[in-house]
């Protein structure tokens, strides 16, 4: 929940607010812990002081207070509202030239789905994940921190007004692949267009997927097959298996998983 007369974001979990202290922990703006927590934050603790940051011990409703979660798991640290790194032609440039990955996601929604997905994302190497303009602000939230159990720690987060005209732009600079349940190149063919060039992964929720403006604008698209579509390769008629994909997270972290092992 943010602070919004402060503009701040509550991050909250064990797991985030560890990474975001060991990592990062100028963002910082006030630390509060229950008890019980105070030997794992010593080192932080002993940071904030040095600095003149505030930290105190508080009960765990005041927690729940400030992060809007019964989930804050005992700490909850304050920072300053988070906003993604606007695509400049420079930084495309520095992702060709690195032969980077980089991840978009199209239509997610979900600050839980995008928290899940940074998680994969740091676990596989994955450090570049784009979000549309006008969804990155509300998926950026305590939710998808505490979600990403310390992965923001380790990503960056930009945003795009267009995805349509950065794919045009990216033709042949950058191996553009989208993910689509109709595809007929499995995912762990992947190594077959991971070629000598930056790969960028494009994931759509799992309702609709990915637009078909986007898909239009791939050089490749790949599905990871179910059960069904490796037992009936022929088959046209998806519907008439019950469970036609992935969640998103769930998908990303299979693909992340095959383009890793390409590095």
């Amino acid at each position: 929940m943010k602070n919004k007369k402060n503009t701040e974001l509550a991050v909250c979990g064990l797991a985030a607010v560890k990474a975001l202290g060991k990592e990062h922990p100028e963002k910082i703006k006030r630390f509060y812990y229950e008890e019980g927590r105070a030997g794992v934050f010593g080192d932080l603790c002993k940071y904030l002081a040095k600095n003149k940051i505030p930290y105190n011990k508080v009960e765990a409703e005041d927690l729940e207070k400030l992060c809007g979660s019964v989930h804050h798991q005992g700490v909850v640290a304050m920072i300053d509202e988070s906003k993604p790194i606007e695509v400049t032609k420079a930084i495309v440039d520095s992702w060709i030239l690195h032969k980077e990955k980089i991840l978009l996601l199209d239509r997610i929604g979900n600050a839980n789905n995008l928290g899940a997905i940074v998680r994969s994302a740091a676990f596989f190497g994955i450090h570049h994940i784009i979000l549309p303009m006008h969804e990155s602000q509300s998926m950026i939230t305590t939710s998808s921190y505490r979600v990403a159990q310390g992965g923001m720690e380790y990503v960056t987060i930009y945003s795009l007004r267009s995805i349509i005209r950065f794919l045009q732009e990216i033709k042949g600079k950058i191996t553009r692949v989208g993910t689509d349940v109709r595809s007929k190149m499995p995912v762990k063919d992947l190594s077959k267009v991971c070629n000598d060039k930056a790969i960028l992964l494009i994931l759509g929720n799992e309702e609709q997927g990915i637009s078909s403006l986007v898909k239009e604008n791939c050089d490749y698209l790949t599905v990871i097959p179910s059960a069904f579509m490796l037992q009936n390769p022929n088959e046209e008629n998806w519907d008439i298996f019950p469970v036609e994909s992935l969640n998103v997270a769930q998908a990303a972290s299979v693909i992340l998983y095959e383009m890793s092992k390409e590095s």
